[in-house]
């Protein structure tokens, strides 16, 4: 079956359809990562985006029932180059093309993906249809039709619509001298909560739109604000939620974490070009000179220059645009990541620092010399 990409400026890619016949819409962006596309489709973070994957085969190593980053897959479409029907890997349980039906994933082959990504570094990412169904013109009505993806409250839709405690199958009962530390759910990856549990965390996973009162009332050890979809500027809850317990106990923020930390402390953001999507990415630590490759997937940044005067330090920066990787908040007892230390499949290089947010809550008063050690 013929499938068509139109894109909102009227550029139209041609090919086959994938998954699930029909039609979908979202923010068409790339991601680089070689591997993980599984991990990727199902990361909350993805929702409402079409993902457009630079490497030209995908489903070489199937689908399995371990590698889900949450309990459905997330994408709202799909474009790759070639779709492998045959997987070859012994982890693999199904094929791609019938996890994408089942997932009613709606996908195109055929596309020359990196004349694809060219297109959207240079010109930026953009509102796109995948259909299988319409003309030209009826998916770029479609486009015109639907709100913009920057305006729309993602979170919401992706969070837990309750509380509960992360407890993986196979661990014990005990849970003596483990630090409680509160999860507000933006769009957790299953893997950041078991890394927690890990280094000796128990989770208890709260709904996006807890306030300030409700976290604190958990008496958390530490909070860990989470990743999560969208423009963190239409987010005023959270940053509330953010700003509230900043300085009432140690807190760590990852990605769109990271953002509402900066927010919260006054600082500004914007939306990037094309956005980091990838699992090679290298970036400095400002305070230690070390390099990490690093995983990360976001559309948005906080402006360096709006952070002087916070009470934030800007303590890591992006090797390939020098944009915010991560601050320092010694006097508050908060500091946070832009990129994904549980790095689900890889890079591995920042998995320690889910071990240091244990040392920093245990050794207060060490804070400064903690961020400075190799974890």
């Amino acid at each position: 079956m013929k499938a068509i990409l139109v894109l909102t400026d009227g550029t139209v890619y041609e090919g086959e359809s994938i998954g699930q016949p029909g039609r979908a819409l979202g923010e068409v962006v790339f991601s680089t990562g070689m591997v993980g596309y599984q991990q990727a489709f199902t990361d909350p973070s993805f929702r409402g985006q079409i993902l457009n994957l630079t490497y030209p085969l995908i489903g070489n190593y199937g689908t399995n029932d371990e590698d889900y980053e949450s309990s459905i897959c997330q994408i709202a479409g799909l474009v790759v180059k070639e779709l492998c029907a045959v997987p070859s890997n012994f982890r693999h349980q199904e094929t791609l093309s019938d996890f994408l039906v089942r997932h009613n994933v709606v996908g195109i082959a055929g596309v020359d993906t990196r004349a694809l990504t060219r297109k959207l570094r240079s010109v930026g990412v953009m509102m796109g249809a995948i259909s299988t169904d319409e003309t030209l013109a009826g998916a770029l009505q479609r486009i015109k039709d639907n709100p913009y993806y920057g305006d729309i409250d993602f979170v919401r839709m992706v969070s837990t619509p309750k509380p509960y405690e992360f407890r993986p199958a196979e661990a014990p009962e005990e849970d003596e001298g483990r630090l409680k530390i509160a999860v507000v759910d933006y769009g957790i990856r299953v893997s950041i909560l078991r890394c927690l549990y890990a280094a000796g965390c128990r989770p208890v996973v709260l709904p996006c739109t807890v306030t300030a009162d409700d976290i604190l009332a958990e008496k958390p050890d530490g909070i860990l604000f989470s990743p999560g979809p969208g423009d963190p500027r239409v987010l005023d809850y959270a940053t509330a939620a953010v700003k509230g317990v900043v300085g009432q106990a140690p807190v760590f923020g990852i990605c769109l974490g990271n953002q509402l930390l900066g927010h919260a402390l006054g600082g500004t953001l914007y939306k990037l070009k094309f956005g980091h999507r990838g699992g090679n990415h290298p970036v400095r630590d400002e305070i230690t000179g070390r390099v990490r490759i690093t995983s990360q997937n976001h559309g948005y940044a906080l402006d360096a220059e709006s952070m002087a005067g916070t009470h934030a330090q800007v303590s890591q920066v992006n090797l390939n645009d020098s944009t915010v990787e991560g601050l320092e908040c010694p006097d508050l007892l908060a500091y946070s990541i832009q990129y994904h230390a549980e790095a689900s499949p890889g890079p591995r290089d920042s998995r320690g620092i889910f071990k240091q947010f244990v040392q920093r809550i245990r050794e207060p008063k060490r804070w400064r010399e903690i961020q400075a050690e190799v974890c």
